[in-house]
């Protein structure tokens, strides 16, 4: 059966856009970049994203233009013959069902939240009273597991329908909604009174707040937990290591670089992101909220903080349909890795890929659901609820152990090595490449992706110790 391809170019970057536009950019990027001190962090954040991220995106694209399959079969076409590298298959599958076993609840928050504003919920709310509605909605199990299986109906939908009638059409269409509503809202944000103070902490550097405490051994310890949080953002921004990127890789052809084609995937994941900072720090400021709220930050302040402007329901419905598209594009685009890891792999149709993952998907969504209810009990030192735990084990340890295996394979002799990979990224017009980036992405890129790992278990670890 020939491959299904993308029908054209813009479809592709837009999509792997969507699969990296998610709510990384929009909810943890901006408090964040708050708890951090604003726009040194930003700067901080764009250089890893460029020295770290990129080169990454760039070789998961070529495994799969150069096998031309999902990540179930990638590594058995490449790899060399009688090595055991198509083994981690069933790491990049375990991967991706486990993302979408929490992501799918928290994407259905922002459907929720789209129907909450649109139908008045927050009218008159303080934030005391946008907390209560947050809190009724996590503590009504049969409300949380309703919107998971909307999500769930509208990403295997899109994914039954194919890679151009289904995912393409859906996701070019989603997207470029996505980035109108985005800029509106900008618009909106940075012409509110009293929103200049908010501009010039977003968009005017102050190392120095990289470098707070009373000692240099505060300061140094300071700048090295904001050095990591812009690592860990500018990694995990691109959902690299479970081969969701690989499988568009593998609907492409073979006329345009993938070094091009990464740096433009790249651009428009973080101009969301920067984007997404100057809806919400300019609205911030003219309101008197603080920036550095942390997680609460999108369901709890700012439905308060848009409360207050004129027009106030309008600006908040629109700001979580914009939310909501960010995360419906991620699930679209990881259900399609899904359901194509198990076409390749089984030979199933796309239907019957489509029935088995999606009922797989929305019986492992069930326990984070409930986990911030019925079994709200269950929780581990050091992770949380179940929620938590899920999210740990694919960031902190799936998703860099993902991206260190692919780096490997495309840089070791024993794997399909550096001329193969740089061959394949060099194929067709646009930048190249550097090839005599050689020794940094064979030694010093895998050993930054080992500090990820050990620097997301020493908070654990020091709980449990604690403990």
């Amino acid at each position: 059966m020939e491959r299904e391809r993308f029908a054209s170019r813009l479809g592709f970057i837009l999509i792997s856009a969507g699969c990296a536009i998610g709510l990384g950019n929009v909810w943890r990027f901006p408090y964040i970049t708050g708890q951090y001190g604003g726009a040194a962090f930003v700067i901080m954040y764009i250089i890893f994203l460029i020295a770290f991220s990129l080169p990454i995106l760039v070789m998961e694209f070529a495994v799969g233009r150069g096998s031309q399959k999902s990540s179930a079969r990638a590594y058995d076409v490449l790899e060399p013959k009688g090595s055991k590298w198509h083994r981690v298959k069933w790491f990049s599958y375990c991967g991706m069902i486990l993302l979408m076993m929490f992501y799918t609840v928290v994407a259905g928050w922002m459907l929720a939240y789209v129907y909450k504003s649109a139908s008045g919920a927050f009218i008159g709310q303080d934030a005391a009273g946008t907390g209560a509605v947050f809190g009724a909605m996590l503590g009504n199990p049969g409300e949380l597991i309703f919107w998971m299986l909307v999500v769930c109906v509208i990403g295997l939908a899109c994914c039954a329908a194919g890679v151009q009638k289904g995912v393409e059409r859906v996701t070019k269409v989603m997207m470029i909604c996505l980035l109108a509503v985005l800029l509106l809202l900008c618009i909106r944000s940075v012409t509110l009174e009293g929103a200049g103070e908010g501009l010039a902490f977003y968009l005017i550097p102050d190392f120095s707040k990289l470098f707070a405490g009373a000692t240099l051994t505060e300061q140094l310890g300071n700048f090295g937990q904001a050095a990591y949080a812009a690592m860990g953002q500018s990694f995990f921004t691109m959902s690299l290591g479970i081969g969701s990127m690989l499988i568009f890789g593998s609907y492409i052809g073979k006329d345009r670089s993938l070094t091009g084609e990464s740096i433009r995937v790249g651009a428009l994941d973080t101009f969301v992101a920067l984007m997404a900072g100057l809806i919400i720090f300019p609205a911030c400021f003219a309101f008197g909220v603080q920036p550095d709220a942390g997680p609460g930050l999108v369901f709890i302040t700012l439905p308060s903080v848009f409360e207050q402007m004129p027009l106030g329901q309008l600006w908040c419905s629109l700001f979580f349909v914009f939310m909501s598209f960010a995360a419906l594009s991620t699930i679209i685009a990881v259900f399609e890795g899904i359901i194509a890891f198990a076409m390749d792999q089984w030979g199933w149709s796309r239907g019957k890929s489509v029935a088995v993952n999606g009922i797989l998907i929305i019986v492992l969504s069930l326990p984070c659901a409930l986990g911030f209810n019925v079994w709200s009990g269950f929780t581990i030192p050091g992770l949380g609820d179940i929620q938590g735990i899920e999210d740990f084990i694919l960031s902190n340890n799936i998703l860099p152990l993902g991206a260190l295996i692919i780096c490997l394979f495309c840089t070791s002799k024993k794997g399909w090595g550096w001329k193969n990979f740089t061959a394949e990224a060099d194929t067709g017009a646009g930048a190249k490449f550097p090839k005599w980036t050689y020794g940094y992405m064979r030694y010093v890129v895998p050993a930054l992706i080992v500090v990820v790992l050990i620097m997301g278990w020493v908070p654990v670890v020091t709980t449990w110790i604690g403990a």
